[in-house]
């Protein structure tokens, strides 16, 4: 059986990462990872299915049991992402999507090395703050936080095999799709 392939999608916060690979999703072979987070959840997200929610003691004892792929502080919370479930669904022949920030994308890429790293830029930075304002999800000062580390970021998508530019999410999912055909064959 031929085993699935590892792709890591990063961007900057509010760049649309999860619509576009929830997109491709829809119509493709594949699965999402669930990444862990000390972050509270936001309205509508459910534990196990959005994230694993965790307490800052459970996800500090998940590291020290080496249960995490990669993991990293991200606006003042950690993310990580489980790696039991990545492995088996890999072994199995499925395709695993992880969405995650920069770090921690370079941390698999040096433990994975067959695994694709793919960046979704912005149109622009004015577009992005646009974005991440739309959302109405932060205060002032977070969202001048998300879009200083939006830059430096996106300094480091030159690390990647593939940076795609989301003017319009149907046409990000097609480069997605052309993408993962490509590796895939």
């Amino acid at each position: 059986m031929k085993k699935g392939k590892l792709f890591v999608v990063s961007g900057p916060s509010g760049v649309g990462k999860d619509t576009i690979v929830g997109e491709y999703l829809k119509n493709n072979k594949g699965i999402l990872s669930i990444s862990a987070t000390t972050r509270k959840p936001r309205d509508g997200e459910k534990d196990g299915k959005d994230y694993y929610f965790l307490t800052k003691e459970e996800f500090e004892d998940w590291i020290k049991k080496d249960d995490f792929l990669e993991y990293a502080v991200y606006n003042d919370n950690y993310y990580g992402t489980p790696k039991s479930k990545i492995f088996e669904n890999l072994e199995k022949g499925i395709d695993v999507f992880l969405i995650i920030e920069v770090n921690g994308a370079i941390q698999i890429k040096n433990k994975i090395s067959e695994s694709i790293l793919i960046f979704v830029l912005p149109p622009s930075m004015e577009e992005l703050e646009k974005r991440i304002k739309n959302r109405n999800l932060d205060s002032e000062e977070v969202i001048n936080n998300r879009l200083k580390i939006a830059r430096d970021e996106i300094k480091l998508s030159s690390k990647y095999d593939y940076v795609v530019t989301n003017n319009k999410i149907e046409d990000t999912v097609k480069k997605l799709k052309m993408i993962i055909d490509n590796e895939k064959n």
